[in-house]
């Protein structure tokens, strides 16, 4: 299941939407096609009769177990907007994190030998707030996750300079002779008399 694309702000543009490492369904997958063997073999070679109803309950637990897991796989997002960092899952009762970019600190990812060869591992997050410290487990490529982030952190941060910088550009201060121009256009428009324009142009004139 795709993040929702209308829990995105107006501005926000949605980067990475990352379900977990297929590993995730490791152990109920594993479990499933070891009861669903046992369950073939009894069935062709007529074990004892209470065994296979062992064996058949297992094959349920099992099945019951690898949908459950899956569902929960399917329903769990991990999202980098240029904005910030989102975490959601669960189909009924959802939970979820959401960590503004600008307040990130430090992002790190942890791998074992085996979590490498497969490519997976724990992404952790260290932010301003209440929140501290996130640890996110079965992440897909860990380090090109990080390196995205860090990515995304440094493109809100460019943006917002740019702004600032736009909004200064915006709110440069006229010169003197351009504010003596628009009180002349007031006195021609009659809403200063020409006492009021020679004491406003001399008040100008001196602070040169």
């Amino acid at each position: 299941m795709t993040f929702p694309r209308h829990l995105l702000t107006d501005d926000e543009d949605l980067v990475l939407d990352l379900r977990p490492h297929w590993w995730f369904l490791a152990q109920a997958g594993s479990l499933l096609a070891v009861a669903v063997l046992l369950g073939v073999a009894a069935l062709v070679q007529s074990w004892w009769r209470p065994v296979e109803f062992v064996i058949g309950i297992l094959v349920l637990v099992a099945l019951a177990w690898f949908a459950i897991t899956y569902v929960r796989w399917t329903t769990t997002n991990f999202v980098v907007t240029n904005e910030r960092v989102i975490s959601r899952r669960g189909v009924v009762a959802k939970t979820g994190i959401e960590i503004p970019l600008d307040r990130i600190n430090t992002v790190f990812f942890n791998q074992s030998l085996f979590e490498r060869m497969i490519g997976a591992g724990d992404l952790g997050i260290e932010s301003a707030g209440e929140g501290g410290r996130q640890t996110f487990t079965d992440i897909r490529r860990p380090s090109i996750v990080q390196n995205e982030i860090y990515r995304q952190v440094e493109g809100l941060e460019n943006r917002r300079l740019q702004r600032l910088g736009q909004a200064a550009a915006g709110s440069r201060v006229e010169s003197i002779p351009e504010q003596i121009e628009k009180l002349d256009q007031l006195r021609r428009q009659g809403v200063l008399s020409d006492a009021e324009f020679e004491a406003k142009k001399r008040e100008l004139l001196d602070r040169m």
